[in-house]
């Protein structure tokens, strides 16, 4: 079986599911280049540097302990090993989360039964991803992905990354407006962080 790419392991973690304490493995890889990423590293699809029998023997020692696992990148769901990864860490009694920003809708509904929550990211108004990804249809892509999304009925939180450079308050208005006509609420704002992020022009700002 293809083993995901897995680059990092946070072994406890309060804050990236809300009222749970889990894990959070981070993936190697994603096919867009937000400016303001803070984990510029994990952009490249390289090999992965964590063994996945490391971390099945992790969390089989942290069962009871921990409520769920949540997968982030990059973008998890440029792992073709996501689906069968999440059964296992179902297997073993844990709630499932994925962080994903859906730039393959396809992808996300083949694991969203096998998911308990999702964090999503709303990059912009979707005709103006590119300004923030860089990549020619990504509003597209994120607009299925959520839209699946809603459909599911699967738990989620939206969220937006606000830098002054790329979202004003018209453009906050029109990321509301795109998420009413899917009937999903306002993304809960998150305001930039410089660390890590590599955008010279943003982190000046």
């Amino acid at each position: 079986m293809a083993e995901l790419a897995l680059s990092g392991l946070v072994r406890h973690s309060a804050c990236d599911w809300q009222g749970e304490l889990v894990a959070v493995l981070f993936t190697q890889g994603c096919p867009w280049s937000c400016r303001y990423c803070h984990n510029p590293d994990l952009i490249p699809a390289r090999a992965g540097t964590l063994p996945w029998a490391e971390v099945r023997d992790f969390l089989q020692s942290r069962r009871g302990l921990l409520d769920g696992v949540v997968i982030s990148g990059g973008e998890p769901t440029l792992q073709a090993a996501l689906p069968a990864a999440l059964a296992e860490i179902r297997a073993m009694g844990f709630r499932t989360g994925l962080h994903s920003a859906g730039p393959y809708p396809e992808r996300l509904a083949r694991v969203l039964p096998l998911l308990d929550w999702v964090g999503f990211d709303v990059k912009a108004p979707f005709a103006d991803y590119p300004r923030v990804t860089g990549v020619p249809g990504s509003g597209l892509r994120a607009h299925e992905s959520l839209r699946l999304l809603q459909e599911s009925g699967v738990a989620h939180a939206l969220r937006t990354t606000v830098h002054p450079r790329l979202l004003g308050p018209a453009d906050l208005d029109r990321i509301g407006a795109d998420l009413a006509e899917l009937g999903l609420p306002m993304a809960e704002l998150q305001p930039f962080r410089a660390e890590g992020c590599i955008d010279t022009e943003l982190c000046a700002t």
